[in-house]
């Protein structure tokens, strides 16, 4: 079982920055892909990015490429999103989701990951 805890979330305006932490229990951290997904109300839950194993490799939605990186330290089972040139439309509650198969890092399929976060909020103003 893990344990996935996000902070970091906030109101913005246009054009700011935000980090956003997902801090994972266990020992095992090191052997999950993990995403980021976001919701916004009245829309389904839609992939951000996620991050293999090992940081070697990222994946993003084409909305963010460019403006959000995704980063993790497996030393302190902590995954961020780190997000720049925020817009109004990058309003959500962002969730951080772990794959315990660890295998393929750019799934998009929130029914890949095992396990979530209870989210973040993340409001931009125009």
């Amino acid at each position: 079982q893990v344990q996935l805890v996000e902070s970091g979330g906030g109101l913005v305006q246009a054009g700011g920055s935000l980090r956003l932490s997902c801090a994972a229990s266990g020992r095992t951290f090191g052997s999950y892909v993990m995403g980021w997904f976001r919701q916004a109300p009245g829309k389904e839950r839609e992939f951000v990015a996620s991050i293999s194993r090992s940081a070697g490799n990222t994946a993003y939605t084409d909305s963010v490429k460019g403006r959000f990186t995704i980063s993790r330290d497996n030393a302190k089972n902590t995954v961020y999103l780190q997000m720049n040139t925020l817009k109004p439309e990058d309003t959500a509650v962002y969730y951080c989701a772990a794959d315990p198969d660890g295998v393929y890092y750019g799934s998009r399929s929130p029914s890949r990951y095992d396990y979530w976060g209870q989210g973040t909020q993340v409001t931009v103003s125009s």
